[in-house]
């Protein structure tokens, strides 16, 4: 019975500390380091380089107008931005709508290896030395550009993540809710982690890197953004964070649609974290290693089954433990695990229905989230993720 009390609190401290208790830890952190460190000022450094504005898009054909409008419109001088596009494997007629634009450098193949193919072929065509990534189907902000080029200003910054923002709504469904509230609170976690010393890693909606930096991946890889941002880490260099850097885009069409893109996110995480093992030398990378379980390894593979196994073993603990006082914490924490299954429940019959309590959907997106964890595991070691993605359908 001790052992079965002992594992229970383990799992709840490692739920809790996964979601919630990482941030209160960097949020104090940040604060110690404020307090006994100087933060460099590079303000002053005149710096305007030329840089490349690069896509990989793969039959975009609905977004490329108000895409590379967007792109023409950003806040940095237009013979200073090098715009790349490749759009292997496209043919809905992505290639042709892009040539009646002069400013773009468009690089097409026939045949569709996948986005990762597509990245090494093309970082080829970029003679510039900073390289920004986008998706085709997001917009960035205006500053963006002026926001990445200033971070490059610090020589220990390798790597610039950029924010993914949901576009919002005044009554959203379930997807479009539950998003972009995950978004804006791992934009907290990113501000903090950059802050104490580096981001774990960035998102393909929007980063950036100093071109010398890039290395070819393997062909098969699955989170090309993550992999690329982390290895540079691993060379001793920071990623860093700025808000104002940021890229807009819809939610998911629907759970379906943003359940298929979970599964493949969560397929190349388990990925990741094969080809990354070595990052979990902390007497090597230190602080880095750190983050990088603390914010992604035990979201990845420890939340889930710990999830899975917590409910059963409150149910046995409250069953046969004896201390009424015990008894009632235990009952007071299953009661709460019911309530979160019930609201994740309500979730899924409301998640059509547009709501404005948007934190209602909560519990249902982050059920979503661990059960494609699972489908991801079991997918990647059955070997039956393509590295060409099926895009999710956007709202």
């Amino acid at each position: 019975m001790l052992v079965a009390i002992i594992i229970f609190w383990i799992l709840l401290f490692l739920i809790f500390y996964s979601y919630v208790g990482y941030g209160i830890l960097l949020f104090f952190l940040v604060l110690l380091k404020r307090v006994f460190t100087t933060k460099e000022d590079f303000s002053e450094i005149d710096y305007e380089p030329e840089i490349t504005l690069f896509v990989a898009a793969y039959n975009e054909k609905d977004f490329i107008d108000i895409k590379v409008k967007n792109s023409l419109e950003l806040n940095y001088p237009q013979n200073k931005i090098k715009h790349v596009w490749l759009t292997d494997g496209s043919d809905d007629g992505t290639p042709d709508l892009l040539k009646k634009y002069p400013e773009i450098e468009v690089y097409h193949k026939n045949e569709r290896r996948g986005k990762i193919a597509a990245m090494n072929r093309g970082m080829q065509f970029v003679k510039t030395s900073i390289v920004i990534f986008s998706d085709g189907n997001t917009l960035l902000g205006k500053n963006s550009i002026r926001e990445i080029v200033n971070l490059f200003k610090d020589p220990k910054i390798g790597c610039i993540a950029g924010e993914k923002r949901i576009i919002e709504k005044n009554f959203d469904t379930a997807v479009g809710s539950g998003e972009g509230i995950y978004w804006k609170y791992e934009s907290i976690l990113k501000k903090l982690d950059a802050e104490l010393n580096s981001v774990v890693g960035a998102a393909g909606e929007l980063f950036a890197i100093r071109t010398e930096l890039f290395e070819e991946i393997e062909p098969d890889t699955l989170l090309d953004d993550f992999i690329i941002s982390l290895r540079i880490a691993m060379k001793g260099y920071k990623i860093q964070y700025n808000k104002e850097a940021y890229a807009i885009e819809s939610a998911s069409a629907n759970v379906n649609e943003e359940l298929k893109r979970k599964i493949r996110i969560s397929a190349g995480g388990i990925q990741s974290i094969v080809r990354l093992s070595s990052l979990f030398n902390i007497f090597k990378y230190g602080l880095l290693s750190f983050q990088y379980v603390s914010h992604k390894v035990l979201r990845w593979v420890v939340v889930p089954p710990a999830l899975l196994m917590l409910f059963p073993l409150n149910i046995i603990i409250c069953m046969l433990y004896g201390n009424v006082f015990s008894i009632t914490i235990y009952t007071i924490i299953m009661l709460g695990q019911i309530l979160f299954y019930l609201l994740s429940f309500v979730g899924w019959i409301l998640q059509h229905q547009k709501l404005k309590l948007k934190i209602f959907f909560i519990p249902y997106y982050i059920f979503i989230m661990n059960l494609s964890m699972f489908l991801g595991f079991f997918r990647y070691i059955g070997g039956k993720q393509s590295v060409n993605w099926e895009r999710a359908k956007r709202g």
